[in-house]
């Protein structure tokens, strides 16, 4: 009896141990098996491409922020807004909104044209889910390339593209590569849209892991303490590290800030006008 008492309490210990061995450190390549689920709550996939599935409930949805210019978007601590550049593409940014619809929040999406044009139904999705929605030029041109007139036509190009793709009205923008002038910040903003600026740059378009990317986000942003952050949804290595990278905002009781456009009550044009006569 004491013999099979000892090996039962081997076999009870032998398989503790393998049970202890089956949580595995994540991994760094650039696969969905990186993301880091959040303590107490479980990832399930349903394939190795797909968009992790997180369960329970989420708290990092913050306030609606309204903005009629840049000087209205001020953020407090630990406030962050999630901005995506150069979609939409099926495959990825598909995954991009299931990801931040699990978390509840919303993000600015700064398309190009030639995209949305390109895929106008998943254009208008990103819109339906309730999504801020900007332009991103027409092509991604570097507009300090080209003169006044020529980069105005992409920047309007690209509006319409977008406008029509989505089926609703286009209040932000963002200049590709961030080459601007005053004199296009300036006329961007004469067509009743904000240029958004970039405080946190995630890098995620460098060929590297999205374990990497997380760690430069968080990086950068425990030095600012709040900010906009730049992330492209057209890379499949953004769409595999977001769910790491909310998670760990969750954690450290960030807020994710959603963007509405406010009409101001005269036109930029009339307000520019009354401005320039002011100080003659």
């Amino acid at each position: 009896m004491y013999r099979f008492f000892i090996l039962t309490c081997m076999a009870l210990t032998a398989a503790l141990s393998a049970c202890s061995t089956t949580k595995q450190a994540p991994d760094t390549s650039i696969k969905t098996s990186s993301v880091i689920a959040p303590e107490g709550r479980k990832l399930g996939y349903a394939g190795d491409d797909a968009a992790p599935r997180m369960s329970g409930w989420h708290h990092l949805a913050g306030r609606t922020l309204e903005v009629s210019s840049l000087a209205d978007l001020k953020l407090q601590d630990k406030e962050v807004i999630l901005s995506f550049d150069d979609g939409p593409i099926p495959g990825r940014t598909d995954k991009v909104l299931a990801i931040l619809d699990q978390f509840g929040v919303k993000g600015a999406f700064m398309m190009v044209g030639e995209m949305a044009e390109l895929h106008p139904a998943l254009a208008r999705k990103v819109a339906e889910d309730g999504n801020t929605i900007g332009s991103h030029t027409y092509d991604h041109a570097d507009l300090s390339s080209l003169d006044f007139d020529a980069a105005m036509a992409e920047v309007i190009k690209g509006e319409l593209a977008v406008t029509k793709a989505t089926g609703t009205d286009v209040s932000f923008f963002r200049f590709p590569y961030l080459a601007e002038s005053h004199r296009l910040r300036a006329a961007i903003a004469m067509r009743d849209m904000v240029v958004m600026d970039v405080d946190i740059d995630s890098k995620d378009y460098f060929a590297v892991t999205p374990a990497s990317v997380t760690q430069r986000t968080m990086d950068l942003l425990h030095k600012r303490g709040r900010g906009i952050i730049l992330m492209h949804d057209i890379h499949k290595r953004t769409a595999t590290m977001l769910p790491t990278l909310l998670s760990e905002l969750e954690t450290e009781g960030y807020k994710v800030v959603m963007l509405k456009f406010k009409k101001t009550q005269a036109p930029n044009n009339l307000v520019a006008s009354a401005d320039l006569v002011t100080t003659r």
